[in-house]
Protein backbone atom coordinates (compact mmCIF):
# COMPACT_ATOMS: atom_id res chain seq x y z
CA UNK A 1 0.00 0.00 0.00
CA UNK A 2 1.53 3.47 -1.20
CA UNK A 3 2.72 5.56 1.52
CA UNK A 4 3.91 9.39 2.36
CA UNK A 5 7.32 9.92 3.18
CA UNK A 6 7.53 12.29 5.71
CA UNK A 7 10.54 14.90 6.33
CA UNK A 8 11.93 13.60 9.75
CA UNK A 9 13.99 15.63 12.16
CA UNK A 10 17.53 15.21 11.38
CA UNK A 11 18.88 17.29 13.74
CA UNK A 12 17.99 18.53 17.08
CA UNK A 13 17.24 22.13 16.35
CA UNK A 14 15.68 21.06 12.83
CA UNK A 15 12.19 22.71 11.96
CA UNK A 16 12.23 22.40 8.49
CA UNK A 17 14.59 21.14 5.75
CA UNK A 18 15.02 21.63 2.39
CA UNK A 19 15.77 19.18 -0.58
CA UNK A 20 19.21 19.37 -1.64
CA UNK A 21 19.00 16.98 -4.27
CA UNK A 22 17.17 13.50 -5.31
CA UNK A 23 18.99 9.98 -5.35
CA UNK A 24 15.58 9.15 -7.18
CA UNK A 25 13.72 9.52 -10.00
CA UNK A 26 9.94 8.75 -9.88
CA UNK A 27 9.54 5.32 -11.12
CA UNK A 28 12.58 3.89 -9.36
CA UNK A 29 12.69 1.08 -6.92
CA UNK A 30 13.64 2.24 -3.94
CA UNK A 31 14.61 -0.58 -0.94
CA UNK A 32 14.76 -0.26 2.50
CA UNK A 33 17.85 1.32 3.81
CA UNK A 34 18.47 3.71 0.84
CA UNK A 35 19.86 7.03 0.92
CA UNK A 36 16.43 8.60 -0.47
CA UNK A 37 17.77 12.16 -0.93
CA UNK A 38 20.10 14.86 0.61
CA UNK A 39 18.50 17.16 2.94
CA UNK A 40 20.11 20.49 4.10
CA UNK A 41 19.12 21.37 7.83
CA UNK A 42 20.53 23.72 10.21
CA UNK A 43 23.54 22.55 10.23
CA UNK A 44 24.45 20.78 7.02
CA UNK A 45 23.38 18.46 4.73
CA UNK A 46 22.04 15.10 5.62
CA UNK A 47 21.41 11.69 3.79
CA UNK A 48 17.80 10.89 4.19
CA UNK A 49 17.54 7.07 4.28
CA UNK A 50 14.15 5.69 3.73
CA UNK A 51 13.04 2.58 6.00
CA UNK A 52 10.22 1.56 2.99
CA UNK A 53 10.67 -0.35 -0.11
CA UNK A 54 8.89 0.06 -3.39
CA UNK A 55 8.71 2.46 -6.13
CA UNK A 56 9.08 6.26 -6.17
CA UNK A 57 5.87 7.24 -7.15
CA UNK A 58 5.92 10.90 -6.72
CA UNK A 59 8.34 13.07 -5.42
CA UNK A 60 6.28 15.87 -3.82
CA UNK A 61 8.93 18.47 -2.69
CA UNK A 62 11.50 19.21 -5.37
CA UNK A 63 15.03 20.22 -5.07
CA UNK A 64 15.77 23.40 -3.67
CA UNK A 65 12.35 23.38 -2.24
CA UNK A 66 12.16 22.83 1.46
CA UNK A 67 8.75 21.00 3.71
CA UNK A 68 8.56 21.52 7.62
CA UNK A 69 8.98 18.29 9.75
CA UNK A 70 5.96 15.99 9.78
CA UNK A 71 5.11 17.13 6.04
CA UNK A 72 5.42 14.15 3.31
CA UNK A 73 8.00 15.01 0.63
CA UNK A 74 7.44 11.65 -1.57
CA UNK A 75 5.18 8.84 -2.04
CA UNK A 76 6.43 5.24 -1.67
CA UNK A 77 4.20 2.09 -3.03
CA UNK A 78 3.45 -0.18 -5.69
CA UNK A 79 3.86 0.09 -9.78
CA UNK A 80 0.31 1.14 -10.49
CA UNK A 81 -1.49 2.05 -7.33
CA UNK A 82 -3.67 5.07 -7.24
CA UNK A 83 -2.24 7.94 -5.24
CA UNK A 84 -4.66 10.91 -5.99
CA UNK A 85 -5.90 10.97 -2.05
CA UNK A 86 -1.99 10.97 -1.13
CA UNK A 87 -0.89 13.55 -3.44
CA UNK A 88 -4.58 15.91 -3.15
CA UNK A 89 -3.67 15.45 1.25
CA UNK A 90 -0.05 16.35 0.56
CA UNK A 91 -0.69 19.41 -1.69
CA UNK A 92 -3.28 20.82 0.72
CA UNK A 93 0.29 21.43 2.90
CA UNK A 94 2.47 23.06 0.03
CA UNK A 95 6.05 22.84 0.44
CA UNK A 96 7.73 25.65 1.44
CA UNK A 97 10.79 27.01 -0.80
CA UNK A 98 13.74 29.05 0.09
CA UNK A 99 12.72 32.03 -2.20
CA UNK A 100 9.75 33.19 -0.40
CA UNK A 101 9.38 37.11 -1.97
CA UNK A 102 9.44 39.57 0.26
CA UNK A 103 7.03 42.65 -0.67
CA UNK A 104 8.66 44.67 -3.35
CA UNK A 105 9.80 41.39 -4.64
CA UNK A 106 5.59 40.36 -4.94
CA UNK A 107 5.80 43.73 -6.54
CA UNK A 108 8.41 43.69 -8.69
CA UNK A 109 6.41 39.88 -9.93
CA UNK A 110 3.31 41.80 -11.05
CA UNK A 111 5.30 43.97 -13.13
CA UNK A 112 6.34 41.49 -14.85
CA UNK A 113 4.89 38.22 -16.29
CA UNK A 114 6.29 34.98 -15.54
CA UNK A 115 6.32 31.85 -17.55
CA UNK A 116 3.79 30.61 -19.35
CA UNK A 117 2.20 27.34 -17.93
CA UNK A 118 2.67 24.27 -19.74
CA UNK A 119 6.41 25.79 -21.34
CA UNK A 120 9.42 23.35 -20.54
CA UNK A 121 11.52 25.52 -17.52
CA UNK A 122 14.27 23.06 -17.16
CA UNK A 123 16.60 25.11 -18.96
CA UNK A 124 15.10 28.80 -18.58
CA UNK A 125 17.68 30.74 -17.76
CA UNK A 126 16.96 32.02 -13.76
CA UNK A 127 14.45 34.42 -13.13
CA UNK A 128 15.94 37.86 -11.11
CA UNK A 129 14.05 40.40 -8.91
CA UNK A 130 16.40 43.49 -9.11
CA UNK A 131 19.55 42.05 -8.07
CA UNK A 132 18.65 38.82 -6.51
CA UNK A 133 18.70 35.06 -8.46
CA UNK A 134 16.67 32.41 -7.46
CA UNK A 135 18.95 29.69 -5.97
CA UNK A 136 19.00 26.97 -3.65
CA UNK A 137 21.44 27.98 -0.11
CA UNK A 138 23.59 25.31 -1.04
CA UNK A 139 23.75 26.42 -4.32
CA UNK A 140 24.81 29.93 -3.13
CA UNK A 141 27.32 28.21 -0.65
CA UNK A 142 28.89 26.23 -3.71
CA UNK A 143 28.89 29.42 -5.73
CA UNK A 144 30.46 31.87 -2.90
CA UNK A 145 33.25 29.23 -2.36
CA UNK A 146 34.31 29.16 -6.30
CA UNK A 147 33.87 32.80 -6.46
CA UNK A 148 30.93 32.07 -9.94
CA UNK A 149 28.52 35.00 -10.31
CA UNK A 150 25.07 33.50 -10.17
CA UNK A 151 23.69 36.24 -12.37
CA UNK A 152 26.07 34.10 -15.33
CA UNK A 153 24.83 30.90 -14.71
CA UNK A 154 21.58 29.00 -16.01
CA UNK A 155 19.54 27.06 -13.83
CA UNK A 156 17.93 24.06 -14.37
CA UNK A 157 15.26 23.56 -11.52
CA UNK A 158 12.33 24.58 -11.71
CA UNK A 159 11.71 28.03 -13.08
CA UNK A 160 15.12 28.45 -13.52
CA UNK A 161 15.99 27.62 -10.08
CA UNK A 162 20.12 27.51 -9.60
CA UNK A 163 20.62 24.41 -7.78
CA UNK A 164 23.63 22.29 -6.99
CA UNK A 165 24.29 20.61 -10.56
CA UNK A 166 24.39 23.89 -11.80
CA UNK A 167 27.54 25.24 -9.63
CA UNK A 168 29.25 22.26 -10.30
CA UNK A 169 28.61 22.38 -13.87
CA UNK A 170 30.08 25.82 -14.07
CA UNK A 171 33.11 25.09 -12.20
CA UNK A 172 33.39 22.43 -14.54
CA UNK A 173 33.52 24.57 -17.68
CA UNK A 174 35.27 26.95 -15.97
CA UNK A 175 38.36 27.91 -18.24
CA UNK A 176 41.90 27.00 -17.16
CA UNK A 177 43.70 29.37 -14.91
CA UNK A 178 40.60 31.76 -14.34
CA UNK A 179 40.80 33.43 -11.82
CA UNK A 180 37.43 33.44 -9.03
CA UNK A 181 38.41 36.93 -7.68
CA UNK A 182 37.69 37.58 -11.82
CA UNK A 183 34.99 35.83 -12.33
CA UNK A 184 32.62 36.89 -9.32
CA UNK A 185 33.78 40.73 -9.69
CA UNK A 186 30.83 42.71 -9.65
CA UNK A 187 30.71 46.86 -10.46
CA UNK A 188 30.08 47.90 -6.76
CA UNK A 189 27.69 47.22 -3.76
CA UNK A 190 23.69 47.27 -4.15
CA UNK A 191 20.96 47.45 -1.74
CA UNK A 192 19.59 43.30 -1.45
CA UNK A 193 17.74 41.47 1.23
CA UNK A 194 18.74 38.30 1.90
CA UNK A 195 17.00 35.17 3.55
CA UNK A 196 17.70 34.14 6.79
CA UNK A 197 19.46 30.50 6.24
CA UNK A 198 17.65 28.24 8.69
CA UNK A 199 21.07 27.61 10.20
CA UNK A 200 21.07 31.45 10.75
CA UNK A 201 17.97 31.60 12.52
CA UNK A 202 19.29 28.72 15.17
CA UNK A 203 22.08 30.54 15.75
CA UNK A 204 20.77 34.02 16.11
CA UNK A 205 18.25 32.15 18.88
CA UNK A 206 20.55 29.94 20.53
CA UNK A 207 23.10 32.96 21.33
CA UNK A 208 20.42 35.41 22.10
CA UNK A 209 19.45 33.07 24.85
CA UNK A 210 22.97 32.35 25.89
CA UNK A 211 23.62 36.20 26.08
CA UNK A 212 20.10 37.18 27.92
CA UNK A 213 19.72 34.60 30.06
CA UNK A 214 23.37 33.41 31.41
CA UNK A 215 25.08 36.57 32.79
CA UNK A 216 28.56 36.64 31.53
CA UNK A 217 31.47 38.00 32.95
CA UNK A 218 35.23 37.78 31.10
CA UNK A 219 38.47 36.75 32.63
CA UNK A 220 41.81 37.36 30.49
CA UNK A 221 45.41 36.65 30.69
CA UNK A 222 48.23 36.85 29.05
CA UNK A 223 50.34 33.39 27.90
CA UNK A 224 54.05 33.00 27.12
CA UNK A 225 53.59 30.35 24.16
CA UNK A 226 57.24 29.67 23.30
CA UNK A 227 57.59 26.87 25.05
CA UNK A 228 54.42 25.02 23.22
CA UNK A 229 55.73 25.99 20.03
CA UNK A 230 58.77 24.92 20.43
CA UNK A 231 57.42 21.67 21.70
CA UNK A 232 54.59 21.70 18.24
CA UNK A 233 57.77 22.09 16.11
CA UNK A 234 59.42 18.92 17.84
CA UNK A 235 56.40 16.85 17.24
CA UNK A 236 55.63 17.96 13.90
CA UNK A 237 59.74 17.16 13.09
CA UNK A 238 58.97 13.42 14.19
CA UNK A 239 55.26 13.10 12.26
CA UNK A 240 53.99 12.28 9.24
CA UNK A 241 51.68 15.13 9.34
CA UNK A 242 51.46 18.29 10.93
CA UNK A 243 49.73 18.72 14.72
CA UNK A 244 47.16 22.21 14.99
CA UNK A 245 48.08 24.50 17.79
CA UNK A 246 44.40 23.89 18.19
CA UNK A 247 45.13 20.44 19.14
CA UNK A 248 47.45 21.43 22.26
CA UNK A 249 44.48 23.99 23.18
CA UNK A 250 42.20 21.44 23.29
CA UNK A 251 44.29 19.28 25.31
CA UNK A 252 45.55 21.58 27.83
CA UNK A 253 41.84 23.23 28.20
CA UNK A 254 40.40 19.86 29.21
CA UNK A 255 43.72 18.76 31.90
CA UNK A 256 42.93 22.14 33.19
CA UNK A 257 39.07 21.58 33.47
CA UNK A 258 40.11 18.46 35.46
CA UNK A 259 41.17 20.65 38.09
CA UNK A 260 38.27 22.66 38.09
CA UNK A 261 35.26 20.68 36.89
CA UNK A 262 32.84 23.35 37.30
CA UNK A 263 33.87 24.37 34.04
CA UNK A 264 32.76 21.48 32.61
CA UNK A 265 29.16 21.66 34.06
CA UNK A 266 25.43 23.08 32.84
CA UNK A 267 23.11 25.19 34.57
CA UNK A 268 19.84 23.43 34.70
CA UNK A 269 17.20 25.42 37.26
CA UNK A 270 17.57 23.64 40.60
CA UNK A 271 20.23 21.73 39.73
CA UNK A 272 23.51 21.60 38.16
CA UNK A 273 24.74 19.10 36.09
CA UNK A 274 28.36 18.12 36.38
CA UNK A 275 29.59 16.33 33.15
CA UNK A 276 31.90 13.20 33.33
CA UNK A 277 33.43 13.81 29.74
CA UNK A 278 35.36 17.07 29.11
CA UNK A 279 33.89 16.97 25.61
CA UNK A 280 35.55 20.05 24.13
CA UNK A 281 33.73 22.37 20.81
CA UNK A 282 35.96 24.08 18.06
CA UNK A 283 33.98 27.34 16.51
CA UNK A 284 34.41 26.22 12.89
CA UNK A 285 33.28 29.36 10.43
CA UNK A 286 31.05 28.53 7.28
CA UNK A 287 29.72 31.03 4.76
CA UNK A 288 26.36 31.12 6.01
CA UNK A 289 27.32 31.04 10.07
CA UNK A 290 29.57 28.91 12.30
CA UNK A 291 29.40 25.18 13.34
CA UNK A 292 31.44 23.61 16.47
CA UNK A 293 32.18 20.41 16.00
CA UNK A 294 33.08 18.35 19.39
CA UNK A 295 35.93 16.20 20.29
CA UNK A 296 34.81 13.92 23.12
CA UNK A 297 36.38 13.06 26.60
CA UNK A 298 39.83 15.33 25.87
CA UNK A 299 40.83 14.60 29.38
CA UNK A 300 41.37 10.70 27.95
CA UNK A 301 43.12 11.37 24.71
CA UNK A 302 46.46 12.60 23.58
CA UNK A 303 47.10 15.80 21.43
CA UNK A 304 48.03 13.42 18.41
CA UNK A 305 44.87 11.20 19.06
CA UNK A 306 42.76 14.61 19.35
CA UNK A 307 44.54 16.60 16.24
CA UNK A 308 43.53 13.33 14.18
CA UNK A 309 39.82 13.70 15.29
CA UNK A 310 40.36 17.28 14.81
CA UNK A 311 40.98 17.23 11.22
CA UNK A 312 38.63 14.76 10.28
CA UNK A 313 35.16 16.85 11.86
CA UNK A 314 36.77 20.25 10.43
CA UNK A 315 36.76 18.48 7.17
CA UNK A 316 33.48 17.36 7.54
CA UNK A 317 32.12 20.86 8.58
CA UNK A 318 33.55 22.92 6.02
CA UNK A 319 31.65 19.97 3.51
CA UNK A 320 28.37 20.56 5.58
CA UNK A 321 28.43 16.62 6.33
CA UNK A 322 28.69 16.22 10.32
CA UNK A 323 26.39 14.42 11.90
CA UNK A 324 24.21 15.82 15.16
CA UNK A 325 26.12 13.88 17.85
CA UNK A 326 29.32 15.51 16.26
CA UNK A 327 28.43 18.88 16.80
CA UNK A 328 26.20 18.92 19.51
CA UNK A 329 26.44 18.58 23.56
CA UNK A 330 30.13 20.62 23.91
CA UNK A 331 30.86 20.95 27.64
CA UNK A 332 33.09 23.49 27.05
CA UNK A 333 34.03 25.62 23.57
CA UNK A 334 37.22 27.18 22.27
CA UNK A 335 36.94 29.99 19.68
CA UNK A 336 39.74 30.66 17.95
CA UNK A 337 40.48 34.27 15.30
CA UNK A 338 44.18 34.30 15.52
CA UNK A 339 44.50 33.16 11.93
CA UNK A 340 42.78 36.54 10.79
CA UNK A 341 45.16 38.77 12.84
CA UNK A 342 42.56 38.98 15.96
CA UNK A 343 44.61 40.28 18.96
CA UNK A 344 41.56 39.51 21.35
CA UNK A 345 37.97 39.15 21.52
CA UNK A 346 35.41 38.13 23.60
CA UNK A 347 32.78 35.18 22.62
CA UNK A 348 29.41 34.40 23.39
CA UNK A 349 29.09 30.80 25.96
CA UNK A 350 27.78 28.04 23.85
CA UNK A 351 25.36 26.69 25.46
CA UNK A 352 24.60 23.65 27.42
CA UNK A 353 28.47 24.59 28.39
CA UNK A 354 28.70 27.36 30.84
CA UNK A 355 32.45 28.79 29.57
CA UNK A 356 34.19 29.59 25.89
CA UNK A 357 37.52 30.18 25.68
CA UNK A 358 38.51 33.22 23.32
CA UNK A 359 41.89 32.37 21.64
CA UNK A 360 43.82 35.39 19.83
CA UNK A 361 46.76 35.36 17.64
CA UNK A 362 50.28 34.45 18.26
CA UNK A 363 52.16 37.93 18.28
CA UNK A 364 56.30 38.67 19.35
CA UNK A 365 56.24 41.65 21.70
CA UNK A 366 59.05 42.69 24.02
CA UNK A 367 58.78 41.62 28.03
CA UNK A 368 60.23 42.68 30.42
CA UNK A 369 61.51 39.62 32.70
CA UNK A 370 62.40 39.38 36.26
CA UNK A 371 66.07 40.46 35.73
CA UNK A 372 64.84 43.79 34.68
CA UNK A 373 65.84 42.78 30.92
CA UNK A 374 64.12 43.36 27.96
CA UNK A 375 62.78 39.91 26.13
CA UNK A 376 61.12 38.58 22.98
CA UNK A 377 58.05 36.17 23.74
CA UNK A 378 55.58 34.62 21.30
CA UNK A 379 52.36 36.08 23.71
CA UNK A 380 48.51 35.02 23.40
CA UNK A 381 45.72 36.41 24.44
CA UNK A 382 43.53 34.21 26.22
CA UNK A 383 39.94 35.34 27.10
CA UNK A 384 37.67 33.69 28.66
CA UNK A 385 33.99 34.23 29.08
CA UNK A 386 31.84 32.52 31.99
CA UNK A 387 28.47 32.24 33.36
CA UNK A 388 28.39 33.38 36.83
CA UNK A 389 25.11 31.08 37.95
CA UNK A 390 27.41 27.82 37.48
CA UNK A 391 31.24 29.41 37.80
CA UNK A 392 32.52 32.41 40.61
CA UNK A 393 35.05 34.76 39.91
CA UNK A 394 37.20 33.00 41.79
CA UNK A 395 36.77 29.51 39.93
CA UNK A 396 37.21 31.22 36.53
CA UNK A 397 39.98 33.06 37.50
CA UNK A 398 42.18 29.80 38.89
CA UNK A 399 41.43 27.64 36.11
CA UNK A 400 42.28 30.57 33.75
CA UNK A 401 45.87 30.82 36.10
CA UNK A 402 46.31 26.72 36.09
CA UNK A 403 45.95 26.84 32.00
CA UNK A 404 48.62 29.45 31.43
CA UNK A 405 51.12 27.57 33.72
CA UNK A 406 50.38 24.59 31.61
CA UNK A 407 51.01 26.26 28.20
CA UNK A 408 53.63 27.82 29.53
CA UNK A 409 55.44 24.81 31.02
CA UNK A 410 54.15 22.02 28.77
CA UNK A 411 56.84 19.40 30.20
CA UNK A 412 54.78 19.19 33.29
CA UNK A 413 51.66 18.48 31.96
CA UNK A 414 52.55 16.26 29.76
CA UNK A 415 55.17 14.24 31.46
Amino acid sequence: MAEQILMLALSPTMETGAIAKWHFHEGDAVASGAVLCEVETDKAVMDYEVTTEGVLLKILVPEGSEASVGEAIAIIGKQGEDIRDLVAEASSKPAKTHEEPQEEDKERAAESPGPSPGKDETSAKPEVSGKKVRSSPLARKLAQEAGLDLHAIKGSGPGGRIVQQDIERAVQERPAGASPAAISQTSGLTDEVVRVSQKRKIIAQRLSESKFSAPHYYLKVVVRMDEVLQARSALNARSTSKVSLNAFLLKFAAEAIKKHPMLNSTWNGDTLIKHGSVDIGLAVAQPDGLITPVVRNCGQKGIVEIDQELNVLIQKAQANRLEPAEYSGATFTISSLGSFGIHEFTAIINPPGSAILAVGEIHKEPVVNDQDQIVIHSNLILTLSCDHRVIDGAVGAMFLKDLKEMLEHPIRTLY
